[in-house]
């Protein structure tokens, strides 16, 4: 176990487990929260956590089982499994000697809650436990970076995580429930989406959840201007800017999808005028597959696709979904606040959050927001360096912090007074 500290940080997200020690800027471990088992005859047994990142563990048709469903935890049994490898074969720790400092979703509900302090007390033996939420910890961290935001004391923290997204004002560290805005739209919802376009145009990757998300985060990005787009992407062969290729695994020369030429994928948004984008002759950008002609078969062309998946974020209307668009999310977030926190929420926005990746996110999102605010309101939009590790760094900061220790519940209070009683230290 780490000297540094006897804190265990974790970051427990529905498609990502961040874990490591108070202290240290980063964590650990980052591993994809849930069990896989590869399709055939070797997939007998369920591998855990960062068994699925192995370099030879072939990923097509890759069953998973996820502890979390809609943000929330669902299955402690898989959960378990999960955190004793993370726990005990990544981290090295003994839980009896240490603290833990758990990130949980906003809203838990408290049978949820009664099922966790139960893991976390009577399955590893914890000896003390600290509960916090995610736009606190991002809010926590960037004032430690910021001065404006250490300054002005509050932040609206926009999380755009797996399973939902949440626009949430937080005031001197914390979060302000009441303020809080949630979409139900996360990255999980992003990939499916592309899963389907492609099943429907090209090759059925219904069961190809690694494969797709990965080509997700890889090609997609947020467009600034979609009926531009849209035009440009009707266009055919080397003419479309935004052609690229994402050639699927074969289990033999390569266990892992992977991209055709990355700078030829990207390289339109080197140009501020893309109808001006000059054509360039196509070349390999990988030395995994030398002759592509080969992987007809199992490649898949991705065109408008790369910026309509992200788009559901800002229309989801026009999916037919009944949700709001991000900008108008936050802004019913910042008006649930006092008028007086307006102006100093609007100019301190920060974007925390695996989709908050995409390339022209927070462009997107100022040219989305500015019309909707009052002129002389400063818009000014923040984006962590590492969105993914932004929640974890802010809870190592207040791991390491000299009176974390009388801010948890200890083993021996949570045996003496319950879950409900001990869960009452959490609230704000």
């Amino acid at each position: 176990m780490s000297s540094s500290s006897g804190v265990i940080v974790l970051d427990n997200g529905g498609g990502l487990c961040k874990a490591g020690f108070g202290g240290d800027r980063d964590p650990v471990a980052v591993v994809p929260n849930c069990l896989g088992r590869p399709a055939g005859a070797g997939g007998k047994r369920w591998m855990v956590a960062d068994q699925l990142l192995a370099p030879e563990v072939d990923v097509t048709s890759l069953a998973l089982r996820r502890p979390f469903d809609r943000g929330y935890l669902i299955n402690t049994d898989l959960q378990r499994e999960v955190w004793d490898r993370v726990l005990r074969g990544l981290l090295h720790a003994d839980p009896a000697h240490t603290s833990l400092l758990l990130v949980e979703p906003l809203f838990n509900i408290p049978s949820i809650q009664r099922a966790t302090d139960e893991l976390v007390f009577e399955d590893f033996g914890f000896q003390s436990f600290y509960v916090a939420d995610s736009p606190s910890l991002v809010h926590l961290y960037e004032a430690s970076r910021c001065p404006a935001i250490a300054t002005a004391q509050c932040s609206l923290v926009v999380d755009c995580g797996f399973s939902f997204t949440h626009a949430a004002p937080v005031l001197q560290n914390f979060t302000l429930n009441y303020g809080a805005r949630r979409l139900d739209l996360g990255g999980k919802a992003l990939t499916n989406y592309l899963k389907e376009l492609v099943s429907y145009r090209s090759v059925n990757v219904m069961d190809e959840t690694f494969i797709i998300d990965d080509a997700k985060e890889k090609l997609c990005f947020v467009s600034l201007d979609v009926t531009r787009d849209l035009h440009l992407a009707r266009r055919s062969g080397k003419d479309n800017p935004f052609k690229c290729t994402y050639v699927l695994p074969d289990g033999i020369t390569c266990t892992k999808g992977f991209v055709k030429d990355k700078d030829e994928a990207w390289r339109f948004l080197s140009f501020r005028d893309v109808q001006s984008l000059p054509l360039a002759a196509t070349k390999e950008g990988t030395a995994h597959l030398e002759d592509t002609e080969k992987a007809k078969d199992r490649r898949i062309d991705l065109t408008k696709n790369r910026f309509l998946v992200p788009e559901m974020i800002f229309r989801p209307a026009d999916l037919g979904m009944n949700e709001a668009g991000l900008a108008e999310c936050v802004v019913r977030a910042v008006h649930a606040c006092h008028p007086h926190l307006h102006p100093v929420l609007f100019e301190s926005i920060i974007l925390t959050g695996g989709s908050t990746l995409f390339p022209q996110f927070a462009e997107r999102l100022q040219q989305e927001l500015r019309p909707l605010i009052r002129d002389d309101y400063r818009l000014k939009i923040i984006t962590q360096e590492d969105p993914i590790l932004g929640v974890w760094r802010g809870g190592s900061l207040l791991a390491s912090s000299p009176d974390f220790e009388e801010m948890c519940v200890t083993k021996l209070e949570y045996e003496e007074f319950g879950s409900a009683r001990c869960r009452r230290r959490f609230f704000h």
